[in-house]
């Protein structure tokens, strides 16, 4: 069986394809938790990237009948990847891949400027023209929301649109296995999105105020399908998972004029393109019964249907195709998923462990980014501990992808991989980097396996 059957008393089954992958108690039971809901259909399918999330277990999806939880959904509505093949190929790319990494941070905000009375970096000063148009067939839904809920009009919403975020957002450029240039980029619905999400975990959790004693945990709080909130609740969601979805359009398209910009060679962006969400609500039929399915942390992979599944900082991504796989209601993996909380990397590796492991990268690599090192995530390959296409997915063409900021031109763990860069690293460089890279790589999987054995 290609997938594996937790019973769960008192609630639904769990069907997890984690077959090689070690799942963490907290998350397991985080899991059995959401089982034990009446409104479960059927089973939870669980993806191979699986860990322990904030409102509910990042990597599950949760098909429900009669109801929704909000902080299943989360706040980070509508969090997904883009991402575009050009006519372009290794070879046209920049020596000095600097300037193009440059050239595409100053055109999309990223990042955010914490202190009080400062312009947030992370923000439009004055928003450009791609932005406004875009926003303008926003409007409509966000002024119904607001003219309910006028606490969200509140939020850094016109100024986000078209902006990166921060953790583990990303814009970067990639090459797939015959050196094609491929735009890729991670982001979400922003600081609107939040408050959307924000607001209504609270609604749903007062909303239920004289039962939350009842539940396994708060974040299960729920809108029951014709209460007072239920409907407002599935427009506000789609309302910023449409949101989140021309973020990643009107980025998208920043980053290919600038790319122009720096980029001799004159070429189209327009010869594929893939924009999916891997942290949503739908309505969806499966085994004849029309339900929601929400997706934490999972890809929608209908029959046919493309889907982006990143590689955590310095490994390869892949762009799949779906096969369909109603066992786990069509879904797929969404990354690498997490071996350790962000804090644990942090007091864990330093800046030369993340200068070693993205030594083949055009990327930041200072402590701010630590918390994203490739060592904070699982390692997977196609085909390879635990079905990293579990739900139906299989291999499109595979690109070489990273996360955190902007990243220029990676390549796998794979020497070979690395020694094919000589028309962007010197040969010299090349073999240091190289050999510095496995040298530091040994030593840290030593510890890396001792630590994943203490867990088991």
């Amino acid at each position: 069986m290609e997938y594996q059957v937790l019973q769960v008393e008192n609630g639904k089954p769990i069907k997890l394809w984690t077959s090689g992958v070690p799942v963490e108690d907290d998350a397991r039971a985080q899991l059995m938790n959401t089982a034990r809901m009446p409104f479960i259909y059927r089973h939870l399918a669980v993806m191979p990237d699986v860990h322990l999330g904030k409102g509910s277990t990042i990597g599950s999806v949760i098909p429900t009948q009669g109801a929704i939880i909000p902080a299943a959904v989360g706040v980070d509505i509508g969090c997904g990847m883009m991402a575009v093949r050009t006519t372009l190929s290794a070879q046209d790319l920049p020596d000095q891949l600097f300037e193009l990494r440059s050239a595409i941070e100053r055109a999309v905000p990223h990042g955010r400027t914490s202190k009080r009375n400062m312009r947030d970096q992370g923000a439009w000063d004055t928003p450009p023209a791609s932005v406004n148009s875009m926003w303008a067939s926003l409007i409509p839904g966000l002024d119904r929301l607001t003219g309910k809920y006028p606490r969200l009009k509140k939020t850094n919403n016109y100024k986000h649109l078209g902006t990166l975020g921060t953790g583990n957002h990303f814009i970067e450029v990639c090459l797939d296995q015959v050196d094609r240039v491929w735009f890729m980029l991670h982001s979400g619905s922003r600081g609107v999105g939040n408050a959307i999400g924000t607001y209504f975990i609270e609604l749903a959790q007062a909303d239920m105020r004289h039962h939350i004693a009842n539940l396994p945990d708060r974040d299960l709080a729920y809108f029951e399908e014709g209460s007072e909130h239920f409907e407002d609740y599935v427009e506000a969601v789609g309302w910023a998972q449409d949101f989140a979805r021309r973020n990643r359009a009107v980025m998208m398209q920043n980053v290919i004029a600038a790319a122009r910009k720096v980029i001799a060679k004159p070429f189209r962006a327009d010869v594929e393109a893939v924009n999916c969400h891997h942290n949503y609500v739908q309505k969806e039929t499966h085994f004849g019964a029309e339900i929601l399915v929400t997706r934490k942390g999972a890809v929608s992979a209908q029959k046919g249907e493309l889907g982006i599944i990143p590689g955590s900082m310095g490994a390869k991504s892949y762009i799949v195709r779906g096969l369909g796989n109603r066992e786990a209601f069509c879904s797929c993996s969404h990354g690498a998923g997490r071996i350790m909380s962000r804090n644990e990397a942090k007091r864990r590796f330093t800046v030369a462990d993340q200068i070693a492991a993205t030594a083949h990268v055009e990327c930041r690599k200072d402590a701010s980014v630590i918390d994203e090192i490739p060592l904070a995530y699982k390692e997977y390959r196609c085909g390879h501990a635990g079905a990293k296409f579990s739900g139906g997915g299989r291999p499109y063409p595979e690109t070489s992808g990273v996360h955190q900021g902007i990243i220029i031109c990676k390549r796998g763990w794979n020497t070979n991989f690395l020694a094919s860069f000589q028309h962007v690293f010197s040969k010299k460089m090349v073999q240091q980097f190289t050999a510095l890279a496995i040298q530091r790589q040994a030593i840290l999987n030593q510890e890396m396996n001792a630590m994943i054995v203490g867990n088991d």
